[in-house]
């Protein structure tokens, strides 16, 4: 059995307004099985145990020594840079400013 792995650096949260936990490292395992849905309940069931195990790292170096070490095929993505669009509040209120 082959594991795949992905290797990323997660994004914030919508209802978050600071950067914490976005420094770290994550690896998540690919999906191995599909989803059922289990008939008496309605529940959605997999047999594939690897979607719930998630491992945090410092570093993106580290994350893939892990998966070298433990033979384990990764991708790594790379996070997008953000971008700041940087404005003074006096800048509502300039003379040059398009005015509707």
């Amino acid at each position: 059995m082959s594991l795949k792995a992905r290797i990323f650096q997660p994004a914030k949260n919508a209802m978050q307004s600071g950067r914490k936990g976005t420094k770290h490292w994550r690896l998540e395992y690919a999906p191995a099985a599909h989803k059922y849905v289990e008939p008496l309940m309605g529940w959605t069931g997999s047999t594939d145990t690897t979607q719930q195990v998630v491992v945090d790292f410092d570093d993106k170096e580290a994350a893939i020594e892990f998966c070298e070490a433990n033979d384990i095929a990764f991708t790594v993505f790379e996070p997008k840079k953000r971008k700041l669009h940087l404005k003074a509040y006096a800048d509502n209120f300039s003379f040059s400013r398009v005015r509707g």
